[in-house]
């Protein structure tokens, strides 16, 4: 255990954070597998609708991201944190039981995930803003890879897991123990120690005002306008992909839901090396360095599925599945390097007081262009087909690398 660790674990209210954290990516990590099986062999989606679903999840950032941005910066985090996660074991904990009478069908599947969407804008904002109130901003890169890891470990068994309960309980059963650990989560943040106090607002200060300064800040800063940029294109590519590669190894390849989440829980064993790796790649290259070199690998993973789909066929052969289980190990290492260094970095430029509408900002914009590639992705592949469609989400993934090094963050050695 390292120096900041041991500082770290002495940091009152750190370890409930991050006892929340890891419990609420575990649920999380189920659903990755219970609701793509749900809606794609449970509801029988074709690819467009599929990416409708995922969109709906994405869509409340466009509609509510700024707003939530700048009510965060006006009141205590930790209780709309708590409170976001209440509201989101609700949500998900109605699906089973919609499934179980009879009422549950696809329209109403992406009704009840665009309800849940709302509740993560303020559970995101306020979460990402929450952690540099609790820790020192000299420990915000050992915090966050700490909880990169515990989100890496859970993806690591989580999508197995999910797996086998989808095999054992059906998928709609699986998504309550996400809705579970939802509960949990509010519980172990009640007990977060951190002292807060409700910003004092200027005199005459207007929503529209605030949402300004947060889109000058992030849009007009030297570092983050383009680290925002680069980030855009990743989240466009990535909600893309991850809808094109649910129906084709679901539906066209037809993997089992056990083979399925054992791909994405290969991705969370490599995410869980990156995010080890992250404080001391950042300390050593420095974080825009760090993020540049990470998200180089995204196009080359995404290349090798495009490969293989192209080169192999379609067929569920055992080539396919491996060069599969190695373009996603790829995937999550790249993750887990770049994630604890993008956030660290983010938390460290911003003032306490742009913090919510900063980060509100960015995900809004993230999760917008996600809603936009998910839909994107499945249309996509409808029309032109898997190799088409998994080319456009490499391309742009290259994208988001030359935003990246052609700007400042290639010679930001340190945070």
């Amino acid at each position: 255990m390292g120096d900041d660790e041991i500082t770290l674990s002495r940091v009152p209210g750190f370890r409930p954070y991050w006892s929340a954290a890891t419990v609420s990516s575990f649920g999380s990590a189920v659903s990755a597998v219970a609701v793509p099986v749900l809606v794609v062999t449970v509801l029988h989606a074709s690819p467009f609708e599929v990416g409708l679903v995922n969109a709906a999840q994405f869509l409340p950032y466009a509609l509510f991201g700024l707003i939530v941005g700048a009510y965060v910066d006006r009141f205590r985090r930790k209780p709309l944190l708590i409170w976001a996660s209440v509201g989101r074991g609700v949500c998900l904990g109605a699906i089973p039981v919609l499934w179980l009478t009879g009422l549950l069908n696809l329209w109403v599947t992406a009704a009840v995930l665009f309800v849940f969407g709302i509740l993560s804008v303020v559970g995101f904002a306020a979460t990402q803003s929450l952690l540099p109130r609790i820790v020192p901003r000299s420990l915000l890169l050992a915090a966050n890879a700490r909880v990169d890891q515990s989100d890496a470990a859970a993806q690591t068994v989580g999508p197995a897991l999910g797996g086998v309960l989808v095999g054992v309980v059906t998928a709609p059963v699986a998504i309550a123990f996400d809705a579970v650990s939802y509960f949990v989560d509010a519980v172990l943040l009640a007990r977060v120690h951190v002292v807060e106090q409700k910003a004092a607002r200027v005199a005459g200060a207007r929503l529209r005002s605030d949402i300004a300064d947060g889109l000058r800040w992030t849009y007009g800063h030297a570092v983050l306008a383009p680290l925002a940029l680069s980030t855009h294109f990743w989240f466009f590519a990535n909600a893309a992909g991850m809808t094109i590669f649910a129906t084709l190894a679901l539906r066209t390849l037809a993997l089992p839901a056990a083979v399925y989440g054992g791909i994405l829980a290969v991705s969370g064993v490599a995410m869980l090396l990156g995010a080890t790796a992250a404080p001391r790649l950042g300390a050593r290259f420095g974080a825009g360095r760090t993020i540049i070199a990470a998200r180089a690998a995204y196009p080359i993973a995404w290349a090798a599925i495009t490969l293989t789909t192209v080169t192999l066929g379609v067929a569920a052969s055992l080539a396919t599945v491996v060069a599969l289980f190695v373009a996603f190990a790829v995937h999550g290492a790249a993750a887990g390097c770049e994630n604890a260094n993008e956030m660290s970095l983010r938390q460290t430029v911003t003032p306490d007081a742009l913090l919510g509408r900063m980060n509100g900002t960015m995900r809004s914009a993230n999760r917008t262009l996600a809603a936009a590639g998910a839909v994107s992705g499945g249309a996509l592949m409808t029309v032109a087909g898997d190799g088409v469609a998994l080319l456009a989400v490499t391309l742009v993934f290259a994208v988001a690398v030359v935003v990246a090094i052609c700007s400042p963050l290639r010679t930001n050695a340190v945070l």
